[in-house]
């Protein structure tokens, strides 16, 4: 029996002042900081394998900070495989690779959703401006983009296959994995894990900093909190 952890980045600054952030790269406020070092504290007793982090600052920063707590002396290494920089996919590689290291591995497929024009908006200014039922269908519908911008669906084209890809198989070999990212492309991972429904994905939420733990048998994922 592997374990997929699944955890949304903490508190942003932008989280905190209420603004549409996507791919803008912001860090934690401290609240955040405070919400991944209790994480980490949540799940150190897991024997983590490897790690998979979106490319943004607030999704490392959280998965960091949180194996950080570890008490078994492990060092999570960010491994550089999507930096176009070649020295950086080579030079930051441990040669030979410590035993105690857990690999980090940093994907853009794992980004937050891409908000398009309503990035850097206060959202209390995009639901005067629009409404609230079109700012409801921008932040929680299936298909519905805003101008410019990702859906749900199109984040789940590269969420997805991304998690079957990556994370799948080495669940499928037992490995325990963390996964830190955003509340929409975890919304679309959980939606594929538990097989929800269009009303079920409207109505999901994932809070800031708060460790979602699944079982994987090899075959079917088991939501345990």
């Amino acid at each position: 029996m592997a374990q997929l952890i699944l955890m949304r980045h903490g508190q942003s600054m932008w989280n905190a002042s209420e603004r549409f952030t996507g791919w803008v790269d912001v860090p934690l406020t401290p609240h955040g900081i405070e919400q991944a070092i209790e994480a980490g504290k949540a799940f150190a007793e897991i024997d983590i394998n490897e790690v998979h982090v979106s490319a943004l600052s607030r999704a490392r920063m959280t998965a960091l900070i949180a194996l950080a707590q570890r008490t078994d002396g492990r060092t999570p290494i960010i491994m550089h495989n999507d930096n176009p920089m070649e020295k950086m996919q080579t030079w930051s590689k441990p040669d030979p690779w410590p035993e105690e290291a857990i690999p980090v591995y940093v994907t853009t497929s794992l980004n937050e959703r891409m908000y398009g024009d309503l990035q850097c908006q206060y959202k209390e200014d995009v639901k005067a401006e629009h409404g609230d039922d079109l700012f409801l269908t921008w932040r929680r519908s299936l298909n519905t983009p805003p101008p410019n911008g990702e859906s749900l669906s199109m984040c789940a084209q590269r969420t997805i296959p991304y998690l079957k890809t990556n994370i799948i198989p080495s669940l499928k070999q037992g490995k325990n994995v963390l996964v830190a990212a955003h509340g929409n492309s975890l919304r679309s991972i959980i939606m594929s894990l538990q097989k929800l429904d269009t009303t079920e994905v409207i109505d999901l939420e994932v809070p800031t900093g708060t460790p979602i733990l699944f079982d994987f048998d090899g075959t079917d994922f088991t939501r345990k909190h």
